[in-house]
């Protein structure tokens, strides 16, 4: 991890405000676009992908299933009873454990869910709101499986009262979608799911194909395919927005314990090799040990080459002088999760004001909302948590003005309208408003 000491240098490096225009990728992955695509370019090579889907549908998704994946499949859709059958054959205890995170993001959904629509009809009848029909969530997989990302996205559009529900996801090698992916579908009820994966399953989505149907807004992570087909499709669609790598920040003092600041900084380095994992801190003495820990658990880890490529790449620990720094620092990056080891966290909570997670208390670890703890774990990253909010119920409604208009509102408001009408050059709203020609 790179270390760094003093404020104006720690401000320069977490400093970060414009989207990437360009997006680097690995050399194999250019030489795979090369050669489906006949470009390195990823921007480029998803708008290919859209287009087939556009234009083919079904046969697109069949090619590119066949050439990405390298699976052959008859028929996308995964059935009820498919699900049902997954969820008989995992061990009992993981069925248990992912029955018990269900009820809590469930259950912390629904209560949030309640709390907005009780201040939404204060709003009428001047405005409604309307929960959107159809619904398309993407679930990360293909090389694993991630049963939580089910649990995290369904269930917040089911307790918004979405009436369907859909989950694309890419298929293992041997064309079938994990047995703890689709056990979580069966626990959630999702209406429809499809073995597809990829830009291919974000244009399904948005445009609709003789399998997949056309939904309203499509939500959830993935890799810099999903990420940029969710992009270039946000119009057709409405999106929840552009979650890159996953990232943490830890503030710690010189109180805070070493081992578990080292354990939450490693937990986020095994996600990704691209994933951040940045330490801002105030004793320089903590930030030493830190980092020796990190190094040192690190090699003991199933994941070790991911975790130490990225704490080489993106691993930054912060020395300086105060928490007024540390907390502007945060505030400043914005960081997708921020976990406060320090004394009194709750107090430094509440001077956070970009953050997409905030992890407090005695043992304030990431995993815990990565799994059960009951909000969603689909995130702001990228800074984007100085706008964004995680997904939640409220991601699934709209709201719907209603104007009703009498003839008193004319006879007192017209002559002002059209006064202004007039001074913008539109004769045309003159006369709505006042009837005369």
């Amino acid at each position: 991890m790179k270390l760094i000491t003093g404020f104006s240098e720690a401000k320069a490096a977490l400093t970060r405000r414009a989207a990437p225009q360009k997006y680097d990728i690995s050399p194999r992955l250019a030489a795979g676009l090369k050669e489906l695509f006949g470009t390195e370019d990823v921007q480029q090579a998803v708008s290919l992908i859209i287009e087939q889907v556009r234009a083919r549908g079904d046969n697109a998704l069949r090619d590119f299933s066949r050439r990405i994946d390298r699976v052959e499949l008859d028929k996308f859709e995964v059935s009820k009873a498919e699900m049902e059958s997954a969820a008989a054959r995992i061990a009992p205890e993981l069925l248990d454990a992912m029955k018990v995170a269900a009820r809590n993001v469930e259950d912390f959904h629904l209560r949030q869910f309640a709390a907005w629509e009780f201040g939404a009809q204060n709003m009428a009848p001047d405005t409604v709101y309307r929960v959107l029909q159809r619904v398309g969530l993407y679930v990360p997989g293909g090389t694993a499986s991630y049963p939580s990302s089910v649990l995290m996205t369904v269930l917040p559009a089911k307790a918004a009262g979405v009436k369907e529900v859909i989950i694309c996801t890419p298929p293992g090698k041997n064309g079938k979608v994990p047995d703890m992916t689709l056990a979580a579908a069966h626990i959630t009820g999702v209406d429809n799911m499809f073995a597809i994966g990829g830009a291919q399953a974000i244009a399904a989505m948005a445009y609709g194909t003789e399998s997949v149907p056309a939904v309203d807004k499509i939500c959830g992570p993935g890799n810099i395919f999903v990420m940029l087909a969710k992009k270039q499709v946000f119009g057709a669609v409405d999106i929840d927005g552009l979650q890159g790598p996953s990232e943490v920040l830890v503030l710690a003092d010189d109180c805070s314990n070493i081992k578990m600041c080292a354990a939450d900084i490693l937990a986020q380095a095994e996600h990704d090799t691209l994933s951040q994992s940045i330490l801002v801190t105030t004793s320089s003495d903590l930030a030493h040990k830190v980092i020796q820990e990190v190094e040192a658990a690190a090699k003991m880890l199933s994941r070790r080459d991911i975790i130490e490529e990225s704490l080489m790449r993106f691993g930054v620990v912060c020395v300086v002088d105060n928490m007024a720094q540390a907390v502007e620092l945060a505030n400043l990056h914005a960081p997708e999760h921020l976990c406060i080891f320090a004394e009194d966290s709750h107090s430094i909570a509440e001077q956070i004001q970009n953050a997409g997670c905030i992890f407090i208390g005695e043992r304030p670890t990431v995993a815990m909302g990565d799994y059960i703890a009951g909000p969603s774990h689909a995130l702001p990253t990228m800074g984007t948590a100085r706008f964004a909010s995680p997904l939640n119920t409220t991601d699934f409604v709209r709201l719907m003005n209603v104007v009703n208009i009498n003839s008193k509102m004319i006879n007192e408001l017209g002559p002002q309208a059209a006064i202004i009408a007039e001074a913008e050059g539109l004769t045309a709203h003159v006369i709505a408003l006042t009837g005369n020609g």
